[in-house]
């Protein structure tokens, strides 16, 4: 009689059975497959997180494969945990480094008024420069002229 190469949802729980009585007959000291997996591959010995259970009646295989599921998951989770940690820590450094752009800005702010109020001051005194220098001008047109007029007058009448 021929049986089928396709296995039934009964033959994999047959199958399954199969697989955990030959894993039972395996001797303890023998080494296993993870023995052999790099560290970063192996399953660490940490047991299974508290908020699962193995049900009654679940096969050694189905209890492996679960714990290894869940593993991976909860590593993951710790990953991610471990994300948000560092994803707060990131934040606490914006939030000091933006308190030091605000001391500066403050800083900057005073800075530039200091600068303002030199630039109004120079300002001033060139143009007062400027005036003082128009009025010696005047002066020295109206000192000239003075001069100048009598030696014209002295000059018209000499002629």
């Amino acid at each position: 009689m021929a049986r089928s190469t396709k296995p039934s949802i009964l033959g994999t729980l047959d199958l399954e059975r199969e697989i955990e009585e030959e894993f039972r007959k395996l001797p303890i000291h023998q080494s296993q497959p993870t023995d052999f997996a790099p560290p970063s591959v192996r399953a660490p010995d940490l047991g299974m997180p508290d908020y699962v259970e193995h049900s009654d009646g679940a096969t050694e295989i189905g209890k492996l494969s679960a714990e290894a599921v869940v593993r991976e998951y909860e590593a993951a989770a710790k990953d991610i945990e471990a994300l948000g940690v560092e994803l707060i820590e990131q934040a606490r450094q914006c939030e000091a480094m933006t308190r030091e752009a605000l001391a500066v800005t403050e800083e900057l702010k005073e800075t530039a008024a200091r600068y303002r109020a030199e630039a109004k001051r120079v300002f001033l005194q060139i143009e007062n420069c400027s005036l003082v220098t128009a009025e010696v001008r005047k002066i020295c047109e109206e000192m000239k002229d003075k001069i100048a007029a009598p030696a014209m007058v002295e000059t018209q009448a000499g002629e």
